[in-house]
């Protein structure tokens, strides 16, 4: 009978592909911060599914919300209307600067989506997209040739053509990439893959003006960003700078598959009947999940408290970054996006210290080889922050004794 981690680990192992480096553990269970494994062993979540599930496991109202749509309706074509997908599209018109929504299953066919629609929207010959050194917008061949990181392109070749990279942080590069074929420029708020990387607003605003100046359209992919993660709704709320099109997903169904096109009417107008589509974009089931994320998160004090909470966990890293200079040089991110970096010799260590605190029951993640990632559910107490901290410290003690 399979019961224990080492059964049900040995039975996976012997049926996927070996795409994922999976940890010995096969979880179970899971409520609020914490989840439990087959063993019966509990782990504080500083994962969340990478900056999944925000607000945390099985958070009642979302099971209400999955388990009552489910008894009504599970899927119809998107050749009809449904009510769940009607109301979330309504809240995210009603909160951010988009007019008109297009539903996916993930963030990768969020930004398939807005690459499509970039392309259609612009002047024939114009349908080349810079994008960042150190992005990272999906799995797919089209957002692989966008991420900007040669290891995701490897073994790919050739890419689908169309994309370029600009030098991270300097404005002049992506100038110096425009040209007549460029049609948009895609970027993150913040890069989380390559290490939480924070995009600087004056940098941000120079991109808009570029955008402005070229007629080109702004993309911003806000799949790992969005949905609270950075302390409001989302993250271009915070730098000044509005884009034409947003892509989001992760968050928003709080661990149901679900993304989202957003953009304005004027750019939304190019896409017509058959140019794009998806089978399940927006399932009745995984939109009711949103809708209710999207409700708690709105609630007054919600996201100002994903502020206070993100300047605690910021001084608790630091505190530790103090405490082994030799290991760790500082804390960089916005709200709970947290990372830790590395110096040479932590980034050495860094996926040791990952394995070391899974077996001290904290799950974290080494980021873009040089920081170690915290993205705990948004509704993280200090009480958990401070339980995470004391284990990371114990982690490092052992490994400078």
């Amino acid at each position: 009978m399979t019961t224990t981690n080492k059964d049900w680990t040995a039975r996976g192992d012997q049926v996927f592909i070996g795409t994922y480096n999976r940890f010995p553990a096969a979880m179970v269970s899971g409520k609020g911060c914490w989840l439990r494994d087959a063993d019966g062993r509990e782990y504080l979540d500083f994962l969340a599914g990478i900056a999944v599930c925000s607000l945390g496991h099985c958070h009642p109202d979302i099971t209400e919300a999955i388990c009552r749509q489910a008894g009504e309706l599970v899927h119809v074509s998107n050749l009809f209307h449904t009510i769940p997908q009607i109301e979330l599209a309504e809240l995210l018109t009603a909160n951010s600067f988009a007019d008109r929504v297009f539903m996916a299953n993930s963030g990768a066919e969020a930004n398939e989506a807005a690459i499509k629609l970039a392309r259609i929207h612009s002047s024939a010959g114009r349908y080349e997209i810079i994008s960042l050194a150190g992005s990272f917008h999906g799995r797919t061949l089209a957002t692989v040739a966008a991420t900007g990181q040669t290891r995701f392109h490897q073994g790919f070749e050739p890419l689908p053509h169309g994309f370029v990279h600009a030098e991270f942080g300097n404005p002049d590069a992506i100038a110096g990439l425009v040209n007549e074929r460029t049609c948009a420029i895609l970027c993150e708020p913040l890069q989380g893959e390559s290490g939480v990387r924070p995009l600087d607003p004056g940098y941000l605003q120079a991109i808009r003006k570029l955008c402005d100046r070229h007629n080109l359209l702004l993309i911003f992919d806000e799949v790992q960003t969005g949905m609270g993660r950075t302390g409001t709704l989302f993250a271009y709320e915070q730098l000044g700078v509005t884009p034409d099109i947003m892509t989001l997903a992760k968050a928003l169904g709080n661990g149901l598959p679900i993304g989202a096109m957003l953009t304005t009417e004027a750019i939304a107008a190019s896409f017509t009947a058959g140019t794009h589509a998806s089978t399940f974009g927006g399932n009745p089931v995984t939109a009711a999940a949103a809708v209710a994320t999207m409700k708690i998160m709105l609630a007054d004090g919600f996201l100002a408290a994903v502020r206070e909470k993100g300047h605690y966990l910021t001084a608790r890293l630091q505190e530790v970054a103090d405490r082994f200079p030799g290991l760790a040089t500082g804390v960089r991110g916005r709200g709970l996006l947290r990372g830790l970096i590395l110096t040479e010799k932590g980034i050495d260590l860094g996926p040791e210290i990952v394995d070391r605190l899974f077996k001290q029951g904290v799950l974290i993640n080494f980021a873009g080889n040089r920081v170690l990632r915290f993205v705990p559910p948004l509704i993280v107490s200090d009480e958990e922050i401070d339980i995470m901290a004391h284990r990371l410290d114990a982690v490092l003690e052992e490994l400078t004794a």
